[in-house]
Parts: structure tokens; C-alpha cells; sequence
């Protein structure tokens, strides 16, 4: 049994929509204060609906400083307190090196990479003050394990942030805070409904597992990486992917199979 995060005050950026939406959902039913941040209100107010009254809404860019302040201190001026942030806010346009610009480098740096900065250093004073936090940030398997085509801007903003996590942790770990990140694999969002059912049985069939990957599966991982009893886990990185980084080949998974 985990001690109860009841009346705690989480932060949920990009929590209007996919494993952000999922997260927001899974701290509000442990009955955490939930406070998400979106660019659009109307979105995040949806989500916050959809949680009940120990939810809010906040329209925000983490890639702008200015704004990522405004969020915390309405968490406190709400709250009272900020006690766990999660950093998922993040943006995934694909574009080759040979198409992509400078200016498509950049927007997927600002809000992976720089937000995650961003986000995190405004909700630093409350966190000290109480000596006690969490930090809990959205990377990927794609970029720090992976890579995809298209994406590189997205890998490397997804691998600077696991950089950003180990030096962090070090930093803020004399004031009780931890600094963790949860990387995804492919995970079954609304993104993904479109693609068709063949694009997704293909994916399926690169995971062990052989399903897709759920929002409330990161949403766990998440929530214990927030809790009293992972007060002694920072600096670190847990893939859940269903084991899709491991076959070395497609030999191997053909071999499960058989087996």
C-alpha cells in the first residue's frame, strides 16, 4: 500500500490531450489537487471537467517563461502549494533534414527542451520552500533508445531532456526534490486513431507485449515516480514500451513467436 498523495497539488503540463490528458486523470482519481496547463483553455478545461472540482485549467506556452510563472503562481494561488510537476508538454511534427528549417528545429526545442527547463525552474521556489517535490518529465524511447525517421529534432529533444534530468536531480536533491523522466513507447492516443487499423497492427507487431501501449500505463508509471515511496529513486529513467527496445532483430521476435 503507497501513502496517499490526497491533497497534494500536481502541475500536468500538455494535460489536455493524450498521455498528458491520461496523467492528469490518474493523479485527480488519487485525489492530488490537479492543475493543467495547455496551450488552449478551452481544452484544458475540458480535461479538468473530466476530473471533477479538485481539477483546474491554465492556458499556457512553456516555451515562454513569463507564462510558465503565471501557472505556478496560479497553483498557489488555488492550491496553496505545488508539490509534483509534470513535465509533458510536447510537440511532434515530423520534417527529413533535408525539408526541415531552422525555424522547425527550434519550435520542437522550445517546447520539449526549453520547456521542460522552463516549467521546472518556475515551480522551484514552492518546492523548496517546502523542501519536498517531485519532477517528473515526459521523454521518449525515440532519441535517448531510438530513432525514427523525421525526427530528429524530436530525438534530440527527447535525449537533451534525460541530460537535463541527471544534472537536475543533483542540484535539487539537497532540498528533498527528485528528477525523473518516464519514456514512452508507442502509445495508443486519439494521434493515432487515424493512421487505420493496418498501421496499427504493424506497430503492435514490433512490441513483445503485442499490444499498444495505454495513457494509463504511463500515468502509472508517473504516479509512482511521484510517490513518498520513490523518495529514493532520482536522476533516473523508466522505459515502458512493452519491451519494444529489446528484440535485436526481427529474427528475434519471430523466434518468440515460435517459441
Amino acid at each position: 500500500m503507497f501513502t496517499p498523495l490526497a491533497g497534494r497539488t500536481v502541475i500536468v503540463t500538455g494535460g489536455s490531450k493524450g498521455i498528458g490528458r491520461g496523467i492528469a486523470r490518474r493523479f485527480g482519481a488519487a485525489g492530488l489537487n490537479v492543475l493543467i496547463v495547455a496551450l488552449r483553455l478551452e481544452e484544458a478545461a475540458a480535461a479538468a471537467a473530466e476530473i471533477g472540482p479538485n481539477a483546474s485549467a491554465f492556458a499556457a506556452d512553456v516555451a515562454d517563461p513569463e507564462a510558465c510563472a503565471a501557472f505556478a503562481a496560479a497553483a498557489l494561488d488555488r492550491y496553496g502549494r505545488i508539490d509534483i510537476l509534470c513535465a509533458n508538454a510536447g510537440i511532434f511534427p515530423a520534417a527529413r533534414l533535408d525539408a526541415m528549417t531552422g525555424a522547425d528545429f527550434d519550435a520542437v526545442i522550445g517546447t520539449n527542451l526549453k520547456g521542460t527547463f522552463l516549467s521546472a525552474a518556475a515551480v522551484l521556489p514552492a518546492m523548496k520552500a517546502a523542501r519536498w517535490g517531485r519532477i517528473v518529465v515526459t521523454s521518449s524511447i525515440t532519441g535517448p533508445i531510438t530513432g525514427y525517421p523525421g525526427w530528429a529534432h524530436y530525438g534530440a529533444s527527447k535525449a537533451g531532456q534525460l541530460g537535463f534530468v541527471r544534472t537536475a536531480c543533483l542540484e535539487l536533491a539537497p532540498w528533498g526534490i527528485t528528477v525523473n523522466a518516464v519514456l514512452p513507447g508507442n502509445i495508443r492516443t486519439e494521434g493515432l486513431d487515424g493512421l487505420g487499423a493496418d498501421y496499427l497492427r504493424k506497430m503492435e507487431s514490433s512490441i513483445p507485449l503485442k499490444r499498444l501501449g495505454s495513457v494509463e500505463d504511463i500515468a502509472h508509471a508517473a504516479l509512482f515516480l511521484a510517490s513518498e515511496e520513490a523518495g529514493y529513486i532520482t536522476g533516473q529513467t523508466l522505459v515502458v514500451d512493452g519491451g519494444q527496445v529489446l528484440p535485436e532483430s526481427l529474427a528475434a521476435l519471430e523466434d518468440m513467436a515460435a517459441g
